[in-house]
């Protein structure tokens, strides 16, 4: 069995003070938790705060040096039991990590393959159909793509491909019988 790569970094979609509203224990016994999005797998997160010092929307070292600000990863949830507010952040999340590292992103435009005879990777991204599929490969045998603004211009019918991509990390996400991943693990 494969080894189950860790997060490195999270950006922070929720601060629960007084931990879950669910916990069945007294709150003067719960611990505060912090809700986050791992960054390179996407993975939902429970994270234990050393302190009250953080921000919603902030990248928070969880390696496996020494934390600044995280004690522990406490474990990992699914989308279901992510918090209201949590769900609500999860979008803005995804997109502000897709524009930071665009790069990663673009260059699955540039060596997507086919995963069957009949099914690309491609066909996985929202809004993307056959037609739509031979243009970009077309596109891209004669130059590989740059960035998400490279793609906008040379393949007229994909105004925001980076939305794209966000659609379908969430679908990934909130889907936990995704057959297909392309961004997430399970």
């Amino acid at each position: 069995m494969k080894e189950e790569k860790k997060e490195t970094y999270a950006v922070v979609i929720d601060i629960l003070p007084k931990g879950r509203s669910d916990d069945p224990r007294p709150i003067y016994r719960r611990e505060p938790l912090i809700i986050g999005l791992g960054v390179e797998q996407f993975k939902l997160l429970e994270l234990v705060p050393k302190s009250q010092d953080i921000h919603l929307h902030e990248l928070v070292y969880i390696g496996d040096e020494e934390r600044e600000k995280i004690e522990r990863v406490k474990r990992r949830i699914g989308y279901d039991e992510l918090p209201p507010a949590a769900k609500l952040e999860l979008p803005f999340a995804i997109e502000r990590i897709v524009r930071e590292h665009s790069d990663r992103f673009v260059q699955f435009f540039n060596k997507a393959i086919s995963i069957t005879p009949r099914m690309h990777m491609l066909h996985l991204l929202p809004g993307i159909g056959k037609k739509l599929m031979w243009e970009i490969l077309e596109e891209r045998n004669r130059r590989p793509f740059s960035s998400f603004e490279d793609i906008s211009l040379r393949i007229k019918a994909i105004t925001h491909p980076e939305k794209m991509i966000v659609e379908r990390i969430l679908e990934e996400l909130q889907n936990p019988e995704t057959k297909y991943r392309l961004f997430t693990t399970k």
